[in-house]
């Protein structure tokens, strides 16, 4: 792959990555009632009724929202960015095996845990590989 594709490839995976991400923030301050029927629907049973459910819940969805702001921010200039670029790839990576675990360890449906896990690892190893194809503008190899 050549160095503009993949910086393109890499720019726009980062900014759909980010714009999803963002979208937690809308469970900021979402209605408990929202909460309990997306809950429902995944068929995760009753969702308990207690402050920290609800307090790890919003906590949870402002860190997501938190790191689409930096995949979006790195978007805007991946050579400016290059070592966030790095790190987001590989915290990427990381967050994807520690869901996996975490998902297969708590009981989470088995199409939670394949679907959420898998797909976040190889997009962290896919942006790693996107980032090692470029050659940064400044001539210097990555």
């Amino acid at each position: 792959m050549n160095n503009d594709l993949s910086r393109r490839v890499l720019t726009w995976i980062f900014r759909i990555y980010g714009a999803s991400a963002c979208f937690a923030l809308i469970f900021v301050a979402a209605p408990h009632e929202w909460m309990r029927a997306i809950h429902s629907w995944a068929e995760l049973g009753v969702m308990p009724d207690t402050p920290v459910v609800w307090y790890l819940a919003r906590s949870t969805s402002m860190f997501y929202a938190i790191f689409g702001g930096l995949y979006l921010l790195a978007s805007l200039d991946i050579d400016r960015y290059f070592p966030l670029v790095i790190y987001l790839g590989a915290a990427t990576t990381v967050l994807g095996l520690v869901l996996f675990v975490v998902d297969f360890v708590e009981g989470m449906p088995a199409s939670w845990t394949w679907s959420e896990g898998p797909v976040v690892v190889v997009s962290g190893i896919v942006m790693l590989y996107l980032t090692s194809q470029l050659t940064r503008r400044t001539g210097s190899l990555t």
